[in-house]
Parts: C-alpha cells; structure tokens; sequence
C-alpha cells in the first residue's frame, strides 16, 4: 500500500486539477464523456457479456435487459436532457426584490468518488458515473473485487472511451478501498453492505463529504388476492423471476419473502413448484438462465443459513446444493 500511496495522491491531484480548469463543466465535454460510455457498451457488448457470466454466471438475456440495455436507456435520456438539467430555474423571490431576478445555476459538486458492489458490475458502476459526468464531475471508479473479470474490463478500457484526465478506475480490494476512503472527496457514492457503508460514512465524516448510501434490506412480495386463476399465475411467475432472474437472487430488489393470505398459501406453493419446473427445467442446477452464486465464501453462508435446525425443516421444496459449480 506504501509504494503506491504517492502515485494515488499525485494522480488524484491532477484530476482535481482538471475539474478545477472548468473543461468538465462544459456541456460538449458531457456530452462527449456519455458518448463515449454509449459506445463502449455497444461496441464492448461481447466482452461484456461474456464477463458477466465468467464472474456471475448471467444468461446473455439477463445480462442485457439489466445492465446493458438499461444503461443505454438511462444514457439516451441523459443526453436527451442534458440541456434541461444544465439550465437555470427561476427562483422566487420576496417582493422586497421586486425589480430583481434569479435563478438557481445547477453546479457539479467536484471530483467524486464511486465504490460499486459486485452483483451488478456494470449496472452499479456506469449508472452513478453516468449522473456524475451529466452534472459536471471528475469522478473516481473503484468496482468491486469479487467481480474481477468486469472489473478489468472496465479498468482496460473505459480510458479508451472516456477523458482520462478526468474519469478514472482503480481495481483493488479493502486496503485500496480504504486508501481510497482517506482521501478527501466532493461526493461519495457507495453501493454495497451496511457494515462497510457505515465505514464509508466514518471515513466521509472527517471531511464533511456528502454520501450516497445504497445499502441492502428486505424485499417483500404482498400477495392480498388471488380472485381467479389468471391472478394467480402471473403472481406465481413474477414471484419466480423477481426472485431467480436478478443475479439468482443476489440482490436487494430480489424477492426474500411472501406475505399473502393464509386461505391461498397452499395453492401459491403448489402452483410455485409447478413453476420453478417449467422455467428452469427438473433440475435447476443445469439451467443456464439462473446465474451462480458469485463465491465460495457467500456459498457457505447461504449454506449455513440452510443447515439451521427450523430452516431445515421448513424447506418443502429443493434444498440441493452444487458446491462446485456454485
């Protein structure tokens, strides 16, 4: 960590340099920089799919429809809008100034500052990067470590695309994380646990950097009618893929739990078995549509958490574990 400290200090100063120079407030640099990012995921969708399923195991559909093709989306509209945001609003005023105007200027807050979190790589990474580039920032991407294949894709080439003067990736793990935290930063957004994000909070605390926490929680499904039989299946089939089809469940916005009416609780879970098979196949294990758990580390867990007496117990359906294979 000692060697490369200087190296970080030295390169840190010189983006905050840039940003200081004006260039990335200017809106042909913005736009330029989303451009930019637009044609990476077009012309690098191979490599990003491909990446994608070494380090997670998504199915090329999923892969699109929840991080390419999204981020293509959000980048059309930031460009589609980038004027508009740029713009200054009207402010009112006191009729003590009432032969005055103003407005409130939108300006970028500095060199920013993302940590993104493995189970969306490039999702979680590009679409903070997106918002900070569009609002006039220098920005800083550190992705995560537990996804290294996106990871090195995004440190090898996004410096082809983007202004490297002013957009930069630092591959690493806690130490760089940490190294990174002792910096001082104009906005951090962090994407991850709760344990590390209070770590991020402590660490901004001492300079009075704004934070962006997005941490993980608990994810519902409220099912409080089941009138007909066509309510049902599609209640039945969205509770599969809202739980399976984000990263095999890996993820916040993934369904953890029902909350439904006891009257229908047998007949959600018969008509979930009966689901689970015509999407995935008798053994789930061999589909190729449900991603892998990303390590052998969050594998035990999940495992430990199965092995609990009254988990155990309560499991009607599945159970079966592929260690190797993730």
């Amino acid at each position: 960590m000692e060697i490369i400290m200087p190296s970080l200090e030295r390169d840190l100063n010189d983006t905050r340099g840039y940003y200081e120079s004006g260039k990335t407030k200017e809106a042909s640099w913005r736009e330029s920089q989303l451009k930019g990012l637009r044609r990476f995921l077009i012309e690098k969708q191979e490599d990003i799919m491909n990446a994608l399923m070494h380090d997670l195991g998504k199915h090329q559909l999923e892969a699109f429809r929840d991080e390419i093709g999204t981020l293509i989306k959000t980048l059309n509209l930031a460009l589609k809008s980038l004027k508009h945001w740029m713009s200054g609003k009207k402010a009112a005023l006191p009729q003590l100034a009432l032969l005055t105007s103003a407005e409130i200027v939108p300006e970028p807050l500095g060199v920013v500052l993302i940590i993104s979190s493995w189970n969306f790589p490039f999702g979680i990474s590009l679409e903070p990067l997106i918002g900070a580039v569009a609002a006039g920032n220098a920005a800083v991407l550190k992705p995560s470590e537990l996804s290294p294949a996106c990871s090195s894709l995004l440190a090898s080439n996004l410096s082809t695309y983007l202004d490297n003067k002013a957009i930069k990736v630092i591959q690493g793990g806690p130490k760089e994380t940490q190294q990174l935290l002792e910096q001082r930063w104009d906005k951090i957004f962090f994407t991850g646990s709760a344990h590390v994000g209070k770590i991020v909070m402590s660490a901004a605390v001492k300079h009075l950097t704004p934070v962006t926490l997005e941490l993980g929680g608990k994810c519902p499904a409220v099912v409080d009618s089941l009138s007909s039989s066509w309510n049902i299946e599609v209640a039945v089939k969205r509770i599969i893929v809202g739980k399976y089809g984000a990263c095999a469940g890996q993820a916040c916005i993934a369904i953890d739990y029902v909350l439904v009416e006891k009257v229908y609780c047998f007949k959600l879970v018969e008509l979930m078995k009966v689901w689970i098979k015509k999407m995935f196949g008798e053994n789930p294990q061999q589909s190729k549509t449900i991603a892998k758990i990303v390590n052998k580390h969050h594998f035990s867990r999940l495992k430990n958490l199965l092995a609990d007496k009254k988990v155990k117990e309560s499991v009607i359906y599945g159970g079966s574990m592929d260690e190797q294979n993730l």
